[in-house]
């Protein structure tokens, strides 16, 4: 078993520097069962949004590709992988864990899962959409992505966001990938790559709204308006 447990600024917030982390973690991973998780009171509370406000059109591009490629790489890892979300796992937190094959959360009338970037005017990156659209089922999949809400635990456990709830997030996410990792590897990893087909690869439609389209929405003076308010509620 591998743990990946995410300690850094700003309740986790995705950035170049959290996104170097992950993919140098997920590669020395290997072909091991990944236990995935967050400190304190974060999963992941979403990307950098300070970051975010700091890019051109340009560095939008390679950081919103950057984190396309990092969602790939957690989704498709062969060998099981559990999410344990042990606080906010909000925007691109609940992407992370909604990579994962398995995710419990902890038990906390306080703790928000959910995709809200609709809300602030962000578009999903083509392979995150591709992700979340194969996840979410059909009768959710409207609610949650356009909806921009954030959930409690009980209402992310209806909707199929998370798998279960738990008081000691921890023991129960071990309890479930040893499980998961005592199944033959090849055979998981087969039925796992064969349920995972065509999911992360981009069409060269989506590549282009991706270009000519989102990418312009996200460098857009209105989307960097949109930021400056959220960052200045914080």
């Amino acid at each position: 078993m591998y743990e990946i447990r995410m300690q850094h600024p700003a309740k986790n917030a995705l950035g170049n520097d959290l996104m170097g982390w992950l993919e140098m973690e997920l590669s020395r991973a290997g072909g091991e069962p990944i236990l995935f998780t967050g400190s304190a009171d974060a999963f992941c509370a979403g990307l950098n949004l300070k970051e975010v406000a700091s890019l051109d059109e340009r560095g939008l591009t390679l950081f919103l590709k950057r984190i396309d490629q990092l969602a790939a790489q957690l989704f498709n890892h062969p060998a099981p992988t559990v999410a344990a979300v042990n606080g906010h796992a909000i925007a691109g937190g609940c992407v992370l864990m909604l990579c994962c094959d398995w995710r419990v959360a902890r038990r906390d009338p306080k703790l928000k899962i959910g995709v809200n970037e609709v809300a602030i005017g962000a578009c999903f990156p083509p392979i995150i959409m591709s992700i979340l659209s194969h996840r979410l089922s059909a009768n959710v999949r409207e609610r949650v992505m356009l909806g921009a809400e954030l959930f409690d635990v009980d209402q992310a456990l209806a909707l199929g966001l998370i798998d279960a709830i738990e008081d000691d997030v921890e023991a129960a996410a071990k309890a479930r990938l040893e499980k998961l990792a005592a199944y033959p590897r090849a055979t998981y990893a087969l039925t796992k790559m064969t349920l995972h087909q065509g999911v992360t690869d981009i069409t060269p439609v989506a590549e282009r709204r991706f270009r000519e389209k989102e990418v312009p929405i996200w460098a857009s003076a209105e989307m960097k308006s949109r930021v400056d308010a959220v960052l200045g509620k914080r």
